[in-house]
């Protein structure tokens, strides 16, 4: 049946994304199940029970009017000729992630490099090292960075074509994505995290060290911080990229996304999109006002906890 079920998500994948089309999607697989349970009682093989069920019940040409989808069908077609899409192998998508990933440390490098350029005189000045020394390490640092970034571009311009062009991917490509994205998101999120925190508190040396290096510090914890942010928002944003190429009107502009909660009211849905905002503001003024840093991360926890009630108290039932 995995099979067939496939092969019906293809054939409905360019169809509109509309209740009359799942409705007769629904049908039609039902009327598939029914044959291949019917024939497979009879004692045909599955092999050939499948064979049999996609070539009676696998043109949608021929099952349009029966399902009424005249329309949509015929909309489909002229959709296809005159703005085709490029279809991505699941190839071609797994190397643009890695190339992503990549991209993602050599810009990240980049940014860490011109940050920290600064430092080099001042630590020049602080050891009594030539002036020279410290002017030479700052463009050094500068130079590095500009390569990284030029190599950036050139490794991306492989895949100018996801942006430029009309692509699409069949649903096993979108699952493989969306496991990727789910598997990373906790570490990417911690990325985030700690990227931001370095940022907010990078003033902290300075304020508590009263000598040249404490400028030091601040330029290497924002470098870090910057660096983790860049980093984890490259990888992100592509799986995001790769699951929003389907045309978002059609049935497979679903595939790999999650399906958005409908909540019992507008208040509700606006006091949940600014839900973690709000708490990751909360934690920073805290922490700062108590600087009870060890203790306020149970902030999260307490969190994590209320999200999912208020969850399952404003989701409205389907």
């Amino acid at each position: 049946m995995e099979t067939i079920k496939n092969y019906l998500e293809a054939m409905f994948a360019n169809m509109p994304n509309t209740p009359e089309v799942m409705k007769a999607k629904a049908e039609l697989f039902s009327m598939m199940e029914d044959k291949y349970n019917e024939m497979i009682a009879d004692g045909v093989s599955e092999n050939e029970a499948v064979g049999t069920v996609i070539s009676e019940f696998g043109n949608l040409d021929e099952l349009a009017e029966d399902l009424g989808l005249v329309k949509e069908v015929e909309e489909v077609h002229v959709r296809e000729v005159e703005r085709p899409r490029r279809f991505v192998e699941l190839s071609e998508v797994q190397d643009y992630l890695d190339g992503r990933k990549l991209r993602g440390i050599m810009i990240g490098a980049g940014v860490f490099l011109c940050v920290i350029s600064v430092i080099f005189p001042i630590i020049a000045d602080e050891f009594a090292m030539r002036e020279s020394y410290g002017i030479l390490g700052m463009f050094i640092s500068i130079a590095v960075a500009i390569g990284l970034f030029i190599f950036s571009g050139i490794i991306g311009n492989d895949f100018r074509y996801l942006q430029k062009e009309l692509c699409q991917i069949d649903m096993s490509t979108a699952e493989y994505v969306k496991d990727k994205k789910n598997d990373s998101k906790y570490a990417l999120a911690m990325m985030q995290t700690i990227g931001i925190i370095l940022c907010v508190v990078s003033w902290l040396p300075a304020a508590v060290f009263d000598n040249k290096m404490a400028p030091v510090c601040l330029f290497v914890m924002v470098g870090i911080g910057l660096f983790l942010i860049i980093y984890s928002a490259k990888i992100k944003n592509g799986y995001n990229t790769i699951l929003n190429l389907n045309d978002a009107t059609t049935i497979s502009g679903t595939y790999g996304k999650e399906l958005d909660a409908k909540y019992i009211s507008r208040t509700a849905e606006v006091f949940m999109s600014v839900y973690w905002s709000t708490i990751t503001c909360i934690y920073l003024i805290v922490s700062f006002v108590t600087m009870n840093w060890g203790s306020t991360w149970l902030i999260w926890i307490i969190a994590a906890i209320v999200h999912k009630i208020l969850k399952v108290a404003l989701v409205k039932e389907d």
